[in-house]
């Protein structure tokens, strides 16, 4: 009995050396990060159904833990919805900020959509968001970044046309596009019409009636905007206009998707934008409205900003050959850059305007993926696109997940990985940008846009390229 119990001793001893010494430990030692459901906003099935599905299939721990992070945030933390005049309404906070970008409240829900039929309190979380745009559209065009009501808020002070129900009132063509691209793919995806109502058509065409305000073709338009600030990016030249343009079909934009000032009114990425949302716009008017006259007129719209940008915006680089621009103004000048914030130069297939194989944007890329844009940075930590924003040396993670987007070369998505695993500073989520040679520091802790960006990236890659998902990083 003595030896009998000698054995099982040293035999136990051995399994659990064994055990220390090949056990995944690493998983176990993660701290909970994400909020406890009790205390979330909200709580869909079908996306924790999918969590758990990717978690099994993610096998390095970290990035596992990271996407259960990331992918709900937008869910646990940021939405408030309800019932309005018998309608949905969600309203969408950015993460550390308490107000509804237009862009960015578009841009978080979009990797839910797919699993809306599996979940219909999903699909009706996202209906509000449609009807929310549609209403903040009609509160005024030319704004950003919305209230949840009449509160007002830190920017009041700025020399435009402001009002209570409106946070910031920087003119960005991109955010009118994400309004027409979540309706559009709720539309293809649910085949549900209700959003699309008399308010709904009435945003949609004052939203065509902006665009064509600020082709600048006679005037310079109804907008404006200046700001007391010490950030010159934060207010407009000119009398709060801009910089002058020379008309030529495009889009005018006062600020960028980072909400920094534009140099030269015609922003590329954001009328490649415009082109694709017009074009889908008109097929929604079309088929769910029956409004020839109105589909017409979009699709015309489409036609002149591509065709402007075919012509004004691609320009011969000594280096990369036929390449965009970023900014122009149609008198010949250009600006040279591309900026993390989406839409981006990289950014053109990832939002439908062009193939990633085609060869001007091949070009471009190479170009925006270097040292020879000057908001490229590369450093001991990694390296990506930042932009004038943040400023000198801070990458945006949101560069190197849209650079996996839109690529399909294995090594070059596995790199990404490995550099967004390594950059998150501990914390388990993405943060706005991280300084080049040191992920600590960082800034917006609570950035739910790139959150959830991360989480779309992650699917995307289980979906076409699961090896990946195999690897250690």
């Amino acid at each position: 009995m003595k030896i009998q119990s000698q054995f099982l001793s040293k035999y136990s001893f051995c399994v659990i050396l064994l055990l220390s010494i090949f056990s995944p430990t690493p998983a176990q030692t993660f701290p909970k990060v994400r909020i406890d459901e009790s205390k979330r906003n909200f709580v869909s099935h079908a996306i924790e159904s999918k969590i758990t599905e990717m978690q099994k299939s993610i096998k390095d721990p970290e990035l596992a833990w990271m996407f259960g992070n990331c992918y709900p945030n937008t869910l646990d933390r940021t939405v408030t919805f309800a019932m309005k005049d018998g309608k949905p309404d969600t309203f969408v906070i950015t993460g550390d900020i308490y107000a509804m970008w237009l862009r960015d409240c578009s841009a978080q829900v979009w990797p839910y959509m797919p699993y809306m039929k599996q979940d219909p309190k999903l699909q009706q979380l996202i209906a509000g968001v449609i009807n929310r745009q549609a209403e903040s559209v009609l509160i005024d065009p030319y704004a950003n970044a919305f209230n949840m009501g009449k509160e007002g808020g830190d920017w009041m002070s700025d020399n435009t046309k402001m009002r209570p129900e409106l946070h910031e009132r920087k003119w960005e063509v991109d955010g009118l596009c994400y309004v027409i691209r979540l309706g559009y793919h709720y539309w293809k995806l649910t085949g549900d019409n209700s959003c699309f109502d008399a308010q709904w058509l009435d945003a949609m065409k004052l939203i065509v009636k902006t665009f064509k305000e600020q082709q600048r073709k006679t005037n310079q338009g109804p907008y404006s905007f200046m700001r007391r600030t010490e950030k010159a990016s934060d207010t407009q030249f000119g009398n709060g206009f801009g910089n002058p343009v020379r008309p030529t079909g495009m889009i005018c934009s006062s600020f960028r998707p980072s909400d920094d000032a534009t140099t030269y009114g015609f922003l590329l990425p954001s009328n490649c934008f415009a082109v694709v949302s017009l074009r889908q716009l008109s097929e929604m008017v079309k088929n769910i409205k029956h409004d020839a006259a109105f589909a017409a007129e979009c699709t015309a719209l489409a036609g002149e900003v591509d065709g402007a940008i075919k012509k004004y915006a691609i320009v011969n680089h000594p280096k990369y050959g036929k390449i965009y621009a970023f900014e122009v103004d149609g008198y010949g000048n250009y600006l040279m850059m591309d900026d993390a914030n989406v839409p981006s130069l990289l950014a053109l297939p990832y939002l439908g305007y062009v193939s990633a194989n085609d060869p001007i944007y091949q070009n471009t890329r190479k170009f925006v993926w270097s040292l020879d844009n000057p908001y490229f940075y590369s450093g001991k930590a990694g390296e990506g696109i930042g932009g004038p924003h943040v400023g000198q040396d801070m990458i945006w993670p949101m560069s190197i997940i849209m650079k996996a987007l839109t690529s399909d070369n294995p090594a070059e998505i596995a790199a990404c990985l490995k550099t967004l695993k390594h950059t998150h500073a501990g914390t388990g989520f993405m943060h706005e940008t991280f300084h080049k040679d040191d992920p600590k520091n960082f800034s917006r802790s609570w950035f739910a846009w790139a959150n959830t960006l991360f989480g779309e990236l992650m699917i995307k890659v289980g979906a076409e390229h699961p090896e990946l998902l195999n690897k250690q990083y």
